[in-house]
């Protein structure tokens, strides 16, 4: 029944470790939820009860959530084989806490909270290696969090670019690589006005440190990157 969407869901980190036969095992017990969103369409409304674990199956969302002044600010964007809302799933209050927007038409996998925890006699194995799964997930993204926390206190606009623009490369292991978000997306997520995000990123180009066309990203000095960053902590 999930066969089709193999390639994608070997790849998500909660199901890592299983073979397709025992996914599909699985699935059948979990009897997760498969949904269709358009383009434009919200796939989770911040402050609405959770209704379990997403996975984009096919498809790109972006989560965003407002501040207090009401402003957008993006939190990431997901592809095929991402997850949303693992963080507060076995929260009290069951609620989003953030909005899931389709960036494109997708099709999303929701998971019950229940159907994660609770014990399953019939696939026992299955089932321990997806909670074991679930809570080295839940460890990654405290991890992360401690990460946000650093980024927020950069206090330059170079800083928080040279930053983004690092871990992109550690990411992608080059130099030269596509930004997985559009221009008002990383303004948002930079908590930035894309203006003078732009006439930042025309300085550093016209310094020689980076140089870009449309998404594409080339990295000239890799120094002078970390010197940004170093500097504005």
């Amino acid at each position: 029944m999930y066969g089709r969407w193999e390639d994608i869901l070997l790849k998500v980190p909660l199901f890592h470790g299983f073979s397709m036969e025992n996914l599909n095992t699985l699935l059948t017990c979990l009897r997760p939820r498969i949904k269709q969103y358009k383009k434009g369409q919200y796939v989770a409304i911040e402050g609405e009860k959770q209704e379990g674990i997403g996975i984009v199956i096919t498809g790109n969302v972006t989560v965003s959530k407002e501040n207090i002044t009401g402003k957008r600010v993006i939190m990431d964007v997901l592809k095929p084989g991402d997850m949303f809302g693992e963080m507060a799933v076995f929260s009290d209050n069951g609620l989003w806490p953030a909005s899931v927007f389709a960036h494109e038409d997708c099709t999303i996998m929701f998971l019950a909270a229940h159907a994660i925890v609770d014990n399953c006699s019939r696939i026992c194995n299955n089932h321990r290696m997806l909670m074991l799964n679930m809570l080295k997930i839940l460890t990654q993204k405290a991890l992360i969090l401690n990460r946000k926390v650093e980024y927020l206190s950069i206090k330059s606009m170079r800083g928080k670019i040279s930053t983004y623009l690092l871990e992109q490369y550690k990411k992608k292991g080059s130099p030269m690589f596509t930004l997985p978000m559009n221009r008002d997306q990383l303004a948002d997520f930079l908590n930035v006005s894309r203006p003078s995000m732009s006439r930042e990123m025309c300085r550093m180009r016209d310094e020689g440190i980076i140089d870009f066309h449309r998404d594409s990203v080339r990295i000239n000095d890799l120094d002078a990157l970390v010197k940004a960053v170093e500097s504005n902590i």
